[in-house]
């Protein structure tokens, strides 16, 4: 006795697959429109480059957060009897995610290592130039 057909189990996949891709393509969207609004309050407020690192560093996190979203829907769409050139084409798309991930990753590291220098030297009496 078959309790659920893999018809309806591609269905009910297909269902979580849209759901992951939707809340991936909202966290980039929000931390777009996020980073956006915070980068024109800085702009009007301080008008120094300096002050746009921590925008720029959420606004990567939100990208990473996305992206990871975005690999699990691509894992999911494969989940249910894949065919070889679907297990392809996840390979390369989680390539490129992954590289996109790491280089954002490395990307945000090197800024809060820059902010906590900066940091550093204001404590010791430094100046930013």
């Amino acid at each position: 006795m078959e309790i659920l057909s893999e018809e309806t189990i591609a269905g009910l996949v297909d269902v979580l697959v849209r759901l992951v891709e939707t809340a991936g393509a909202a966290i980039i969207f929000v931390g777009c429109v996020i980073a956006f609004v915070r980068f024109v309050v800085l702009g009007v407020r301080e008008r120094r480059v300096a002050s746009f690192v921590r925008v720029r560093l959420d606004l990567g996190r939100m990208l990473a957060l996305g992206l990871e979203f975005q690999l699990a829907s691509d894992i999911l769409r494969t989940a249910v009897a894949p065919t070889l050139r679907e297990i392809g084409e996840l390979a390369a798309i989680a390539a490129i995610r992954t590289a996109l991930n790491y280089f954002l990753a490395r990307e945000i590291r090197q800024e809060r290592e820059e902010i906590a220098r900066d940091s550093e030297q204001r404590a010791q009496g430094g100046h930013l130039a």
